[in-house]
């Protein structure tokens, strides 16, 4: 798996201890919600960046007190079927603010690459030989869109009005 943002396959350095019962002593660290809860503090002394992964089943509501406290928040897709994700992707950008990276982990197909980007994702964890040839052979799939979203990008009743 390949972290890709900006078009490039890039290092993580984040260490994603989800699910582990000791986290690591210092760096940049990937936790649960459940882990943010029992070791709020402990992880806000290290001094690191702190990134939480949350669960399609886990809104950002949960977080919206603490996003200040995170530079990554990672959504999970975990199959094709549930999009909370892209709600969840809007809800933090738009009517929470959070200006730190936005992951896009678990099931992420690369038909849905472009709606990830439109609704607010900059980083994904994409399968596959060539994770940044098929970023950028997704995102050149459209080039007008019809929906409005809060990237900015104007949609095609604007463009047709604006002509």
């Amino acid at each position: 798996m390949a972290l890709v943002k900006d078009g490039k396959v890039v290092a993580d350095p984040f260490v994603d201890a989800t699910g582990l019962d000791t986290l690591p002593p210092n760096g940049p660290v990937l936790v649960s919600h459940e882990q943010w809860q029992a070791n709020q503090a402990a992880l806000l002394a290290r001094g690191a960046p702190i990134g939480i992964r949350l669960r399609s089943d886990q809104a950002p509501e949960l977080i919206a007190a603490d996003l200040q406290s995170f530079a990554l928040v990672a959504l999970d897709f975990p199959k094709f079927r549930d999009g909370r994700a892209y709600s969840y992707a809007r809800l933090l950008r738009e009517r929470y603010g959070f200006r730190g990276e936005l992951r896009a982990v678990g099931e992420v197909l690369l038909e849905q690459l472009f709606f990830m980007l439109r609704t607010g994702f900059d980083a994904f964890e994409i399968q596959g030989a060539d994770p940044a040839g098929a970023y950028k052979t997704a995102l050149a799939d459209f080039s007008v869109w019809y929906q409005p979203t809060g990237d900015g990008r104007p949609t095609a009743i604007q463009l047709r009005r604006a002509r």
